[in-house]
């Protein structure tokens, strides 16, 4: 099962363990997914604070 983040800056940590992040648009939200070994971390956040975000994360980025 996925876990949901809420929290920025732990998504952003957890990114630096993470194989990849896949990035799915829905309109004006933007949904990002953490693949680690064990669990997939999502994040669902406006379009401006994905961009934003995406700038900082530490590993592969793919559109969905």
């Amino acid at each position: 099962m996925p876990e949901e983040v809420f929290d920025v800056e732990k998504f952003v940590e957890l990114s630096s363990h993470a194989s990849e992040c896949r990035v799915k648009r829905l309109g004006d939200l933007v949904k990002l997914k953490l693949r680690t070994k064990r669990r997939l971390y999502t994040i669902k956040l406006q379009a401006k604070d994905a961009e934003e975000v995406l700038k900082r994360i530490k590993c592969e980025v793919r559109e969905v």
